[in-house]
């Protein structure tokens, strides 16, 4: 196994130390985990003949972090992930405008987010890391000082747990989730194509220009988007329906059945025998097949972060929650406390 080397993630960034931290489970599995933007940096889980190989994209050290354009690689995003139109939105009669860094719309957190930020950190054990980062009044133009704690468990069942919880002093939108990069195959290069995937999601909320949902929540039922059964992911990926172009391939929020914990996908990749299942508590996972990446960043091992070469399920509220009335509300008030719970949990097929 080639591990990271973890001097080369000690140093100082605005006066704040970045370590690595690694977690490691009884069955041989670990995950290592950098407190600058609470990334994951590599995740060792077995195929189906008990080769352990790397399945997260991510660097060597933390100056490939700080010099690459792929800025939400294995990192929480915050304090808003996905997209907020017009960077802006009105709460309790006042206007926020936040930074603009996708086009004409505010994108996970704008230019300096929670992916950008040295979270304080404690290694409970080997198996668990707690990270927590304070969000001030005005940060990316949010209201309210917002206190965030992370934590991520690698248990002895091959899951990866990461729980988020948050309080905040003035009303505020807050939505979390962390942006890791998977192949199921090893971080290789190779295609997800062949990845099969399925989503407990009937719905999905349609996207409009600049990757804006329209508000409407559609139906997948005869759609390149119906991942109701296990599908290759590169079945529809290059249709020429209208969603799909949109997103260049899979950019889509999906509304998931059911409310509560629940199994949210399952992803399956035939080589290996790796099986990836995504339980949460969030009423939304984005599927995103990697359409814009096209080989520049340079990952571990010299492997190219190429087209189409990784996907990413993302729990999360729905984007640009904060401007229609009829998605699931964001907005965390004080004396509550958002929780949010993602489990990757990871198997195989003999």
């Amino acid at each position: 196994m080639n591990v990271v080397n973890r001097e080369s993630f000690n140093k100082l960034i605005n006066g704040k130390q970045v370590s690595l931290f690694k977690l490691q489970n009884n069955n041989g599995a670990f995950c290592e985990i950098t407190n600058y933007g609470g990334r994951i940096v590599s995740l060792w889980v077995a195929d189906k003949h008990g080769d352990f190989n790397d399945v997260v994209l991510g660097y060597h050290s933390i100056d490939d972090y700080l010099n690459s354009d792929g800025q939400y690689y294995g990192a929480i995003v915050g304090r808003y992930a996905n997209r907020i139109a017009n960077g802006e939105f009105t709460l309790e009669g006042n206007t926020y405008t936040l930074f603009k860094n996708n086009g004409p719309n505010h994108l996970h957190g704008g230019e300096v987010g929670f992916n950008n930020k040295v979270w304080e950190a404690n290694q409970v054990s080997d198996t668990k890391l707690e990270l927590a980062y304070l969000s001030v009044d005005g940060e990316a133009g949010y209201p309210g000082s917002l206190n965030v704690k992370v934590c991520y468990t690698l248990n002895d069942d091959n899951g990866l747990e990461i729980e988020y919880t948050a309080t905040t002093n003035k009303a505020t939108p807050v939505n979390l989730t962390n942006h890791a990069f998977f192949n199921l195959n090893g971080i290789n290069g190779n295609s997800i194509h062949n990845h099969l995937l399925q989503i407990h999601a009937n719905r999905y909320t349609t996207l409009g220009a600049h990757g804006i949902p329209t508000g409407e929540i559609a139906s997948v039922k005869n759609t390149p988007l119906d991942f109701t059964e296990l599908t290759p992911i590169g079945k529809h990926i290059d249709s020429d329906h209208e969603q799909i172009k949109l997103g260049n391939g899979y950019d889509h929020n999906y509304v998931l059945n059911g409310t509560g914990l629940k199994l949210a996908a399952r992803v399956e990749e035939p080589i290996s025998g790796r099986i990836l299942e995504v339980i949460t508590n969030e009423p939304g996972i984005q599927l995103y097949t990697s359409n814009f990446l096209n080989g520049t960043d340079i990952g571990k091992d010299g492997v190219p972060f190429d087209y189409r070469a990784s996907f990413c399920l993302e729990t999360q509220h729905f984007p640009n929650s904060p401007n229609q009335e009829n998605f699931p509300s964001t907005i965390l008030h004080p004396n509550e406390t958002y929780r949010s719970v993602c489990i990757y949990q990871f198997s195989v097929n003999k």
